[in-house]
């Protein structure tokens, strides 16, 4: 099999492996000019015993200060800081030019849990727009602020929010030996809560959600040995699916969660392949002399799209899930590769190069148009956002890896960076679903 200079750079970039890595940081480098003025006044507790471990209000305040969609108004410029209803002088909001309020505060509810009120207002109407009791536990409480502060966007942006979600990426550290071990971890969407889901002394590469956000599906050469495994992230139990002689990797979910789209190089050349993960059964999809790789499915399980060089460059194609005809969709520039689909169906997030540089794409798959979304010079692995509205994604910055996300409308930027070393191939949750 012979491998074009274009596809061996890109194996190359595909192969690249993490260096050391520490908690992540969230830096805004971009904010959407004109956005909305908040106050979200902090939340006394109001009871007895150990008080909460989090501060609510602040969680919620970064992540809308993270979105870069909301201005927040600092403590110290607050004239009051009411908690309840009859606390609230509109007067005073209105002073600093607020829009809109958060007040809250978090009761005792029970021998070990909490109870987190939260009220949102519009401050030039004085009217209460939402407000909810959410019970909660110590354990929670990040994760209950993350809801609240999704249930503030939605109301004020018209967007489902995307604050309680998680990222999956994968980085290495080295001990004092010299040695190198990596880990797939998994982070809350803020940086926050990093743990570690399996750590190898090889490889580790390609991590890819379920659709639910209990599994997480990833390539190995764990034992010198390409292999794909399905672990739960919750429980850590893990399976081996494939473990064949030559390409295990690229792993991803169908929308329903019953197929895994890989890429193999069993029988020779590296084609897509379908799995049925319950009965572990397998059926071709490409059959070309070409490499193919990097599948991803379209939202509503139909088409696969996927990098082949059958036209003589990395470039992106699609076929139907069921097999049949490849058709090539990117026509700009000599390479596009990784493509997985937003969650609407209408865009496409790509690596392609440009001037030399390879960056984040977002292709509209009706009109073919290519804006080009980051400004790095080795951008890869972009990943949509659960609710659309954000595209996170790997780069360099000054000399070390960073994770990074860019709005798709381009207004909105945040670097994610390590307090050290370096991090790769991002994968952005989907809304976790309860079982």
């Amino acid at each position: 099999m012979q491998f074009s200079k274009s596809m061996a750079a890109l194996f190359a970039l595909l192969l690249t492996i993490a260096l050391p890595a520490q908690a992540l940081e969230i830096e805004i480098t971009q904010g959407v000019e004109g956005a909305l003025p908040i106050a979200v006044v902090p939340f006394p507790y109001t009871g007895k015993g150990n008080p909460p471990a989090q501060d609510v209000a602040a969680v919620i305040t970064a992540d809308l200060g993270r979105s870069g969609r909301f201005r927040t108004l600092p403590l110290k410029d607050m004239l009051a800081r009411p908690s309840r209803a009859d606390q609230v002088d509109f007067r005073d909001w209105r002073a600093v030019n607020v829009e809109n309020l958060v007040i809250g505060e978090v009761l005792p509810n029970g021998p070990s849990g909490f109870m987190v009120k939260f009220r949102l207002y519009d401050v030039f109407r004085g009217e209460q727009i939402t407000g909810f009791s959410l019970p909660t536990t110590q354990h929670d409480l990040r994760s209950t602020a993350h809801q609240i502060a999704d249930m503030i966007y939605e109301e004020l942006i018209g967007q489902r929010g995307a604050f309680n979600t998680r990222i999956a990426y994968i980085t290495s550290i080295r001990d004092r030996k010299g040695k190198e071990t990596v880990h797939l971890r998994v982070a809350d969407a803020d940086g926050y809560n990093p743990q570690t889901i399996v750590s190898s002394r090889d490889p580790l590469m390609s991590p890819a959600w379920s659709p639910d956000g209990r599994r997480l599906a990833y390539a190995s050469f764990e034992k010198g040995r390409p292999s794909i495994w399905v672990q739960e992230v919750f429980s850590g139990k893990r399976r081996k699916l494939t473990s064949f002689k030559g390409i295990n990797g690229a792993p991803a979910w169908s929308p329903d969660g019953r197929y895994l789209a890989l890429t193999l190089s069993k029988d020779g050349n590296p084609d897509i392949y379908i799995m049925d993960v319950r009965r572990r059964s397998l059926r071709p999809l490409t059959r070309h002399w070409a490499i193919d790789t990097e599948p991803a499915w379209s939202p509503d399980g139909k088409y696969i799209v996927f990098t082949s060089d059958r036209g003589g460059s990395p470039q992106i194609y699609r076929m139907p899930a069921s097999g049949g005809k490849a058709e090539r969709i990117t026509f700009e520039g000599g390479y596009n590769a990784r493509a997985s689909y937003a969650p609407d169906g209408r865009y496409l997030t790509l690596v392609t190069r440009v001037n030399g540089d390879y960056r984040i794409g977002m292709l509209d798959t009706s009109s073919g148009d290519l804006q080009v979304m980051s400004r790095g010079k080795l951008d890869e692995s972009p990943s949509f956002a659960p609710n659309g509205s954000m595209i996170i994604y790997a780069g360099r910055d000054r000399g070390k890896g960073v994770l990074a996300a860019v709005s798709t409308d381009g207004r909105v930027r945040q670097r994610l960076a390590l307090q050290a070393g370096d991090v790769r191939e991002p994968a952005w949750s989907p809304y976790y679903q309860q079982q």
